[in-house]
């Protein structure tokens, strides 16, 4: 080892033990460039790191959507602000109000890898899974997260409907926070099911406005690790832009997804991506721009049930309507198979097939394989995949389930007149709502 490494290893470490409450010290470029150290290094460097959460009842898509906001809003950062290298750590999935499958070990804790390609989410923004963000931002067993700010909405904005920018500190109301203070510095939380997780800082800001108007709150030199929770309530700072599409086509999901419903397509729905002309390049930067798609020889519905027969009663057809709707599109389009993708109780999804005898009526059941190793979430994807390459698909009216198809199909390139369809309340015509095509 050289002297100058000795000498600053020396520095870096009474920097360490000694350094001010921040845990910043004042050390050359020498040395941050030199000592080749583990976390002692990494603490000198400009490496920050943007955690967030979500209400806890919101559910997996739209936490996609979600990611989506932080991701344009992280792109933006890093092009504003080259001192720092940014980096976004992806929060773990838990069990959610869907997932309630037994007998197939944890659902708390899953990494993205379960779901999405890493590398296609990183040739957008530098994005870090968390147990590797655990290994690189500390040696030891236990992470000190630097600052979290809690997302409030603006109560008296929703009253009024006057809406307008505000980024104000409040007062936390402790007694119903997540979050208990340990000691002076320190508090404990949720924080994805990890017991080892705490934050020096915890500061409640009552926030209306777009996700990038939160950097004014990371202070860089301060904090080397930010924590936004309640991230629903920042807004797109480029719904429907080039660059929210740039962000959603990474979303790639894991390759063996992609796999297991193409080889169902193949098998039960006679669909093939050449012959569907559904064919994608394995980059996502490499998509073009194309209207030509024409999908395997199924219709596919999303039928959602659940709690929406009641939170959404004005809008969801009875099992029969539902049928009556299919049947009528089926015989227009000259189509034999049907693709079901539901939350529906088996009963009901055996109902439905008994008011279409005529067709092969089909539903994803996953093998012990697929739903042990990939879990009720990817069972979901698998579904929205095989949706997503039907010659003529029709939603859920209101579901994000059925919204992350209907962008699917838009990336691949089907004509939206076979994507923005609807089931109705009842077998009549229905309006369908505006939708947001693609932008390349």
């Amino acid at each position: 080892m050289s002297i100058l490494k000795i000498f600053c290893t020396i520095i870096l470490t009474a920097c360490i033990t000694n350094g001010n409450e921040s845990g910043f010290c004042e050390i050359s470029n020498e040395c941050t460039k030199d000592v080749e150290t583990g976390s002692a290094q990494n603490r000198f460097t400009g490496k920050r790191y943007i955690l967030y959460d979500v209400n806890p009842a919101e559910g997996f898509n739209l936490r996609r959507d979600v990611y989506i906001r932080v991701a344009v809003f992280l792109k933006r950062l890093i092009e504003k602000d080259k001192e720092f290298q940014w980096q976004l750590v992806l929060p773990p999935w838990g069990k959610l109000y869907h997932w309630q499958s037994k007998n197939i070990g944890s659902q708390e804790r899953l990494p993205w890898s379960t779901f999405f390609d890493i590398t296609s989410l990183q040739q957008y923004i530098p994005v870090i899974e968390m147990y590797k963000f655990m290994e690189e931002y500390s040696q030891g067993r236990e992470i000190q997260l630097d600052c979290l700010y809690i997302l409030q909405n603006d109560e008296e904005m929703f009253k009024t409907g006057k809406f307008e920018d505000k980024n104000e500190l409040v007062d936390c109301d402790h007694d119903s926070l997540r979050y208990h203070k340990l000691g002076q510095h320190l508090y404990s939380g949720p924080f994805w099911g990890y017991y080892n997780i705490t934050v020096r800082n915890v500061k409640c800001l009552k926030f209306h406005g777009m996700a990038y108007d939160l950097s004014q709150n990371l202070m860089p030199m301060q904090y080397r690790s930010v924590m936004f929770d309640h991230m629903e309530i920042a807004l797109h700072d480029e719904y429907g832009s080039r660059e929210y599409w740039r962000a959603r086509r990474s979303m790639r999901y894991n390759f063996e997804l992609y796999d297991i419903a193409e080889n169902y397509r193949k098998t039960f729905l006679n669909s093939t991506n050449e012959d569907a002309n559904t064919k994608r390049p394995i980059n996502w930067i490499e998509e073009k721009s194309r209207r030509n798609a024409k999908g395997g020889p199924y219709l596919a519905v999303h039928l959602r049930r659940r709690d929406f027969v009641i939170a959404h009663k004005a809008s969801v057809p009875t099992i029969m309507d539902t049928a009556l709707q299919l049947q009528k599109n089926m015989d227009k389009l000259g189509l034999s198979l049907l693709f079901v993708a539901t939350d529906a109780e088996q009963n009901e999804f055996e109902e439905l097939k008994s008011y279409l005898p005529q067709y092969k009526v089909m539903k994803f059941v996953p093998s012990n394989y697929v739903i042990n190793k990939f879990k009720d979430g990817g069972v979901a994807i698998i579904d929205q995949i095989i949706c997503s390459y039907a010659r003529y698909f029709i939603g859920t009216h209101e579901s994000t389930f059925t919204f992350r198809i209907q962008e699917d199909r838009e990336i691949i390139g089907f004509s939206s007149k076979t994507t923005f369809n609807k089931l109705c309340k009842t077998n009549q015509n229905c309006k369908v709502d505006g939708f947001w095509s693609i932008v390349w």
